[in-house]
């Protein structure tokens, strides 16, 4: 009998340290995996906070910037997109911009803005020194004259507050650029440690020209919805961002984003997310810390 129980106790002695051992190489890992998700997604709780919202407008921009009641729209998707827009930030509860700006005059940057203009108080209009003849570019000048506001110009090196949250102008393009992508305005957005780097449509010859100490960001907006004409290795080795995010339409004709701007996102390991794949993309902020939301929006809701 004391024969028996001795075998048990050495049995149960040896599943002890098998089970020690198997813990000890393996799970502790997945712990750590698991840990460092809940810190990625674990939500922004403090009242002080900038939200940015990347909202999916299909092969086009729009994004929403919020502190302390304050928002900024910075371009408003294709034609008709602007209906959707409207209906969205109504549900949001927005009365007033204090600041709506179209990068450059491309359809599929300021094709809603003239539904924004007539629907909303906006306290400042931005747009870069360049005239088209397209009927969205009037659309938008006559909605602004049906309001009695001006257009604004830029200047670069220029900065202004939103809330708490600083914004400073990169740059501006001009009428001499042949190629209205790189009129585009470029626009740094810092709240206390964290920042958002947000370039249009502006090519590598404007990432060229950048102030390389503005550049650093923890959040970059990647050009030209992923095109192989922007975020090149030196650019995105200067902003050295932790996350990145494109604005871009599913199956769209292009073919963005091109594999070389993923490739290159991917060898530096940055988080990437995609309207095409993630829907609307919503940063939280407290500062510090980052909470990052994706939905499947309808924006006729």
């Amino acid at each position: 009998m004391k024969k028996k129980k001795k075998i048990i106790s050495s049995f149960i002695i040896l599943v002890i340290i098998g089970i020690f051992y198997l813990f000890q190489n393996y799970p502790i890992q997945n712990n750590q995996d698991n840990i460092n998700k809940r810190i990625e997604e674990a939500p922004v709780t403090a009242e002080e906070r900038l939200e940015v919202t990347f909202i999916d407008v299909g092969q086009a921009d729009s994004i929403l910037l919020e502190n302390e009641g304050h928002y900024m729209l910075i371009d408003a998707g294709n034609n008709e997109d602007g209906p959707k827009l409207v209906n969205y930030f109504k549900k949001q509860n927005i009365s007033n911009f204090d600041y709506v700006i179209g990068t450059h005059p491309h359809e599929d940057h300021i094709g809603g803005l003239d539904d924004v203009i007539e629907n909303f108080n906006i306290e400042t209009f931005y747009m870069p020194d360049v005239i088209t003849t397209t009927k969205t570019f009037e659309d938008v000048l006559d909605a602004l004259g049906e309001k009695n506001m001006s257009l604004s110009i830029p200047k670069t090196n220029a900065t202004f507050k939103l809330g708490d949250a600083t914004v400073k102008v990169l740059y501006v393009g001009t009428e001499e650029e042949r190629d209205l992508n790189n009129t585009s305005i470029v626009l740094k957005v810092t709240y206390q440690n964290i920042s958002f780097l947000f370039t249009g449509d502006a090519s590598t010859k404007v990432e060229e020209k950048l102030n390389k100490s503005d550049l650093q960001s923890t959040v970059l907006k990647v050009g030209h919805h992923g095109s192989s004409t922007a975020t090149n290795e030196e650019f995105l080795n200067t902003v050295n961002p932790q996350y990145a995010v494109i604005s871009v339409g599913v199956d769209n004709q292009y073919e963005h984003p091109h594999t070389t701007v993923l490739n290159t996102l991917a060898s530096h390991n940055i988080t990437t997310y995609r309207t095409d794949q993630d829907g609307t993309i919503k940063i939280i902020t407290d500062g510090t810390n980052i909470e990052i939301n994706t939905l499947k929006t309808d924006t006729n809701g």
